[in-house]
């Protein structure tokens, strides 16, 4: 957020809490939380874009490389083997591996939405910012699970084959992603074969992501789009903009 602020003060913009810019007046962007974004967004007139619940588990298996399916609470409580379970976009609870259903939070809304998945290994994984179908800037952030960002423009022939796998994803179901988007990707390995395979991690808000090593000025612009004046919403982009 401080390197977004920096940003955006280098271009000549206020950056202001949310009360602040109540009385402030003028046009508004936002960064943060939904629950927040949410309350703020009316008042302030910004729209929010996000991706659908379901844009991952309707992903053919090429870009998941793994089983996800869309689901609920409900689902999740009965599951019986070890499956990875998330909240679509809001963090409403940890994203994690559970043994079984027994081991979810169980003060939750039973129709609260899910995506539940294989339990894979991902080698390392990279956040993306979208603008347009295009990768803005990037950053790796994991490493086995375990923070380690990167810039993604120091990968060499690895961002290359991002930006390959980003063009065939962006093909086949950029339409569902609004312009403005965050998708995590990273390398499947697989025991029965050498080597790795791409694959989707998931689809995140611009405007509730960590920026990571990628370039601040490329993420507040993606985050600009993703969370500007209502009036300026493309058309297309309106089934994505957050109710």
């Amino acid at each position: 957020m401080e390197l977004l602020a920096v940003e955006a003060a280098g271009r000549g913009m206020e950056v202001l809490t949310a009360e602040e810019a109540a009385t402030a007046g003028g046009p508004s962007y936002w960064y943060g939380g939904p629950a927040a974004g949410a309350r703020w967004a009316g008042r302030l007139g910004f729209a929010l874009l996000e991706p659908a619940d379901e844009w991952l588990a309707d992903l053919p298996e090429e870009f998941t490389g793994r089983d996800v399916r869309a689901a609920t609470v409900l689902d999740a409580w009965a599951i019986e083997r070890p499956t990875f379970v998330k909240p679509p976009r809001d963090k409403s609870f940890p994203a994690d591996v559970y043994a079984d259903g027994s081991r979810l939070p169980a003060d939750l809304d039973p129709l609260t939405p899910v995506l539940l998945s294989d339990v894979v290994t991902f080698a390392a994984e990279y956040r993306l910012f979208l603008l347009d179908g295009q990768i803005a800037t990037g950053s790796r952030y994991a490493v086995f699970g375990r923070l380690d960002p990167y810039p993604l423009d120091r990968h060499g022939p690895l961002a290359a084959e991002i930006a390959e796998f980003i063009d065939r994803l962006v093909a086949d179901a950029g339409p569902a992603l609004p312009s403005a988007v965050v998708v995590d990707v990273g390398q499947l390995l697989d025991a029965y074969r050498p080597g790795h395979q791409w694959a989707v991690v998931e689809a995140n808000m611009a405007w509730f992501s960590h920026a990571y090593a990628a370039d601040p000025a490329r993420v507040l612009d993606v985050v600009l789009r993703a969370a500007g004046p209502r009036e300026h919403v493309k058309p297309a982009d309106l089934p994505f903009v957050r109710h």
